[in-house]
């Protein structure tokens, strides 16, 4: 939020909300960290690129599973990113990053 701005007028302007998801609770589908580091850095473009998107919320899921006698959790955030408009770097709305 630019400095001398109301939360509550820069809230107003929001016009695209972006979801940006980290982790993943599917015990099927295997999680690297390599995956999670794509995941976070295109949570810090969305915060720190232009146009600057600021987080509304985030919703989070937690799985616990039992694998014989192991039991494991895995977790997923889910963020939503406000932004003033479309950002130019998103390429639709599937949110797929232009290469």
């Amino acid at each position: 939020m630019p400095k001398g701005e109301s939360k509550k007028s820069y809230l107003q302007e929001i016009q695209y909300v972006k979801t940006v998801t980290i982790g993943s609770i599917n015990p099927n589908v295997p999680f690297s960290d390599k995956s999670r580091g794509r995941q976070e850095n295109f949570l810090n473009r969305c915060l720190s690129g232009h146009p600057k998107g600021i987080i509304l919320s985030k919703d989070v899921a937690v799985g616990c599973f039992q694998a014989g006698e192991h039991s494991f959790t895995l977790e997923r955030t889910t963020y939503h990113v406000g932004f003033r408009r479309k950002p130019g770097w998103l390429t639709d709305e599937s949110g797929g990053e232009k290469a």
